[in-house]
């Protein structure tokens, strides 16, 4: 099962258009809650196409700055629209942490929520509530974002060629491990 996904994500990877969808990716995520992260578009294929990766790095960055931008334009303009979806879609006590973190750290909250797994969009909604100003807050985006995403590229398109015989060996093992944590996760976290 797994391998036929992971197959099915590769032959996507390397489609023309798959940078295109990168891009759109990359933008949306920075201020849509329910979207992922770019790298689970960024990592396939920089593993797929290792000599493109910093490109793709590059695509993914700039969109990604450029869809903080909408965020922190959404948070000074328009939080009072915002603030329902945050809520209901259970961001509401993680908002609060990051406006915190605001207050006491600013530019340097944006920086490590860049490169953190913690959801960007958060913070750059979060920025244009606070009035963060504007540029620290595409520096810190630029550098954060930045260096997470050079970082997966670069380590994918320099050890992912000789990963990948291994990682399709043990890929069903992988797959079940991780389904199997989550639904742990998931089930400590209800009950």
């Amino acid at each position: 099962m797994f391998e036929s996904i992971y197959n099915s994500v590769m032959r996507f990877s390397r489609r023309r258009e798959a940078p295109y969808y990168l891009s759109l990716l990359s933008f949306v995520e920075s201020f849509i809650l329910p979207f992922p992260p770019p790298d689970v578009m960024l990592a396939p294929m920089s593993l797929a196409r290792p000599e493109r990766a910093m490109r793709f790095a590059a695509i993914t960055l700039l969109f990604s700055v450029l869809g903080g931008l909408v965020g922190y334009m959404i948070g000074a303009f328009l939080f009072d629209l915002a603030e329902p979806y945050i809520i209901s879609w259970g961001y509401q006590a993680r908002f609060e942490v990051v406006t915190t973190w605001f207050e006491q750290w600013g530019f340097w909250a944006v920086l490590v929520a860049g490169f953190s797994p913690v959801p960007y969009k958060l913070f750059t909604i979060a920025a244009g509530v606070l009035n963060l100003a504007l540029i620290p807050f595409v520096l810190a985006s630029i550098l954060g974002r930045g260096a997470r995403f050079f970082l997966l590229a670069w380590c994918l398109a320099r050890y992912g060629p000789a990963i990948e015989p291994k990682l399709m060996r043990y890929i069903e093992y992988i797959g079940w491990t991780v389904v199997g944590l989550l639904s742990l996760a998931i089930a400590i976290y209800y009950f």
